[in-house]
């Protein structure tokens, strides 16, 4: 993969622990990896969260079919 390795929770987990819904969307592609954005919202307000990611990705259409290679070439190992 020639994405960043990135370790630790990052901010879901932070909210996870203090009780609020996070949600996250695809947001596009950086060197071909895809990149998500959280929303992360008040206690309860799971149903606002799905809302808000939907009325998003349907006005961003961030996604991209995946792409497959017609083989593998495993011949460098």
């Amino acid at each position: 993969v020639n994405g960043d390795c990135v370790t630790g929770g990052g901010n879901s987990s932070i909210a996870a622990v203090a009780g609020y819904p996070t949600i996250t969307v695809p947001v596009g592609y950086s060197f071909g990896v895809p990149v998500g954005m959280s929303f992360i919202g008040k206690p309860w307000t799971e149903a606002t969260l799905i809302k808000l990611a939907y009325a998003y990705e349907q006005a961003a259409r961030p996604r991209r079919a995946p792409r497959f290679l017609p083989t593998a070439d495993l011949s460098h190992r």
